[in-house]
């Protein structure tokens, strides 16, 4: 299988975007995470790294799903787009809002999506959808935080 550069950099290009796009708008109130109480601490320095690489295999995973000839590829991509605008106004109502309960309940509608999202790329193409395990995974231990920092700051 030849690789479409274009479509695939312009799918992570989209995917960036999308996911870091209320990043820039919450900037200054993420200076307030480093004072809340959390369940475990964890170097902010991690967030951006590991956000960075799960979004290069969200685009890869994308990707495949737009290059597939499958029926259903079209509900797959709209799966991508829908779970890809939750996650990212997650960091609206955490940051911007400071919302922790709403944004736990939010956190667990995205995992929803994502796992909705993956059953639809096993069907497609599954290696597409177990390249996403390290973004569920990730999700899981981003609502246990969430969760923590909810409990721990009320």
């Amino acid at each position: 299988m030849r690789i479409d550069w274009k479509k695939l950099i312009i799918i992570t290009v989209i995917t960036f975007i999308v996911g870091t796009f209320f990043s820039f708008l919450t900037m200054n109130s993420m200076d307030t995470f480093k004072d809340l109480s959390k369940p475990i601490n964890v170097p902010g320095v991690l967030f951006p790294i590991v956000w960075s690489i799960l979004y290069l295999l969200m685009s890869i995973s994308c990707y495949l799903i737009v290059q597939s000839n499958d029926k259903d590829k079209k509900e797959g991509i709209i799966l991508y787009a829908i779970q890809l605008v939750i996650n990212s106004l997650w960091t609206l109502i955490f940051f911007g809002f400071g919302a922790y309960l709403l944004s736990f309940i939010w956190i667990i509608i995205l995992l929803i999506v994502v796992i909705i999202m993956l059953a639809k790329f096993y069907n497609i193409n599954k290696i597409a959808m177990y390249i996403n395990i390290p973004y569920v995974l990730w999700l899981l231990f981003a609502a246990y935080l969430n969760l923590g920092i909810y409990l721990l700051n009320k």
